[in-house]
């Protein structure tokens, strides 16, 4: 369907379940990370303000629940945001 998903904080929650596994369900060049700010920051920071350093703490969820190492995953989700976006 040509569609990106984005993951945000919630992944990081203990009991998100279906946040989990989407994020190893979602092809690899369609996977977007955010932060959702200033809403929902991400486990240990959970009922604080939102801040966007920590969509590192998503992408790093997210890379131990696909069992891939988190630059691996960081280099490639900036390359979808990159096309997304539309820049070069």
């Amino acid at each position: 369907m040509n569609f990106y998903i984005s993951l945000g904080g919630p992944v990081t929650f203990k009991n998100a379940t279906l946040p989990k596994e989407v994020a190893k369900m979602v092809p690899e060049d369609r996977l977007l990370i955010e932060t959702d700010c200033p809403f929902l920051a991400p486990h240990p920071n959970r009922g604080k303000r939102n801040e966007p350093a920590y969509v590192k703490l998503v992408a790093e969820k997210i890379a131990e629940l696909r069992g891939v190492n988190y630059n691996e995953l960081s280099n490639q989700t900036t390359e979808n945001a990159k096309r997304f976006f539309g820049i070069e």
